[in-house]
């Protein structure tokens, strides 16, 4: 009973505002078009470098969880890969669906109220390492004419960058200026909420049979992994935690702005993203009641 609610005081408010997003959508149909780009182009790349660059964030901490945030996406890819071919699915399609999880939309967020502002730059840390592989390897996975360059000078990942750099060695702002940017950065976690629910009002019927199997794939292979991956680097503790709530993740929403932008059947990858963030209210709790 203790655990459930403790679950339930991380899930419930995220869940909420995911739902006000599509009470929203389905009310006003608004065009987020520039708000994403704000939210993607400003506050992210913001709240990336106060969570890496602040004094609670210890790099050397946490490398031995990024490693295995790595791998953890490689060794999807890898067993994704598989399915692919044995279900004559498109490999560029679901591999990348698989690989990615929405670690940025709800993973922050869940993170946050999971473990707090000690293990929130923990979160931050894998949401850069999955943008840096999504931006390279899986932009090519998607098309092999994506622009690689253009997508790792994106401001996110410039923002990684110096993120890691300041975690590194300890130079960061005056703490005014570092206040101003965490004022900027902090909202994005809600915001995202509210949108990733005004995009859920997409999903129609005829999408669910087109979207299951990348729906079910991403959290089942993910957790598949990450269990005897957590064991076998013996992560232990809040590292631990942070791995399996990852790999629970539904897929990343920005995988199909990808699909989108390089042709890559962009409505069977939107219906198995948007399918498996409806499902995230059935994984997340499992990913959280094996973490926590």
């Amino acid at each position: 009973m203790d655990l459930a609610w403790r679950i339930a005081q991380v899930i419930i408010p995220v869940f909420m505002i995911v739902a006000v997003g599509y009470w929203y959508g389905r009310r006003a149909l608004p065009d987020l078009t520039m708000f994403n780009r704000i939210v993607l182009d400003v506050m992210t790349p913001v709240l990336v470098y106060t969570a890496l660059a602040g004094k609670e964030f210890r790099l050397a901490d946490h490398t031995l969880l990024l490693a295995a945030g790595a791998g953890l996406i490689l060794l999807s890819g890898a067993i994704a890969w598989l399915l692919a071919r044995g279900t004559h699915t498109s490999a560029r399609s679901l591999v990348p669906v698989v690989m990615f999880t929405n670690c940025g939309n709800m993973g922050l967020p869940l993170a946050l109220l999971a473990f707090g502002p000690a293990g929130f730059g923990a979160a931050v840390g894998l949401f850069s390492i999955s943008n840096l592989i999504h931006f390279s390897l899986g932009a090519r996975i998607t098309s092999a004419h994506a622009s690689t360059k253009e997508l790792l000078l994106s401001p996110l990942m410039i923002a990684s960058a110096l993120g890691f750099a300041s975690a590194a060695t300890g130079v960061r702002p005056p703490d005014v200026i570092f206040t101003g940017l965490k004022m900027l950065g902090e909202p994005m976690l809600p915001l995202m909420l509210l949108s990733l629910g005004v995009r859920l009002t997409q999903l129609r019927r005829e999408d669910i049979p087109r979207g299951l199997l990348g729906a079910f794939a991403r959290p089942l292979i993910g957790l598949a992994v990450a269990l005897p991956l957590a064991w076998a680097l013996g992560l232990e503790g809040m590292a631990r935690a942070q791995l399996l709530l990852f790999a629970a993740l539904p897929p990343a929403v920005m995988q199909f702005m990808l699909a989108e932008r390089y042709r890559q059947e962009p409505e069977r990858v939107a219906a198995m993203i948007l399918l498996g963030n409806a499902l995230a209210i059935v994984f997340v709790p499992l990913g959280l009641a094996l973490s926590l």
